[in-house]
């Protein structure tokens, strides 16, 4: 895939997550593009990856193009940038995992950055309470 088609692919499911999740991770648009396996990503959260770079499967360079393209479009869509630490799964210490070889500061913020829909959260969270109550309640005698 050339960097046109990414970033083309990259804006396309970036509008879908934004619109059903309410926010966009740089995790969720790997696994929604196809570089980052729920498997891979799992293995990473339990701590069995030493980081998520090794994972995705294209190189740092589509990575980096990726992520350019996602900071672009949620400056296009007004949406907020939100800092996100990541700690390991599963038993044991909870060590903050790491995103990148490099493990350079700039680098994992720009990966651990979440881009809220502060709109679109609300109306997720509205349609979830509104289902909420409407659900049958059931009275055993």
């Amino acid at each position: 895939m050339n960097n046109e088609e990414l970033k083309r692919v990259v804006r396309n499911a970036a509008n879908k997550i934004q619109n059903s999740e309410g926010f966009i991770s740089p995790v969720n648009l790997f696994m929604e593009i196809g570089i980052l396996s729920k498997k891979d990503y799992e293995d990473w959260r339990m701590g069995r990856v030493p980081y998520l770079e090794s994972v995705c499967r294209t190189n740092l360079k589509k990575l980096t193009t990726a992520m350019k393209e996602l900071r672009k479009y949620a400056v296009e869509n007004n949406l907020k940038p939100s800092k996100t630490v990541y700690k390991k799964w599963g038993k044991g210490k909870k060590v903050q995992l790491r995103f990148s070889k490099s493990n350079k500061h700039k680098i994992e913020e720009a990966y651990s950055t979440h881009y809220v829909d502060k709109g679109k959260v609300e109306e997720i969270n509205q349609k979830k309470r509104t289902r909420k109550q409407e659900q049958p309640t059931s009275f055993h005698c």
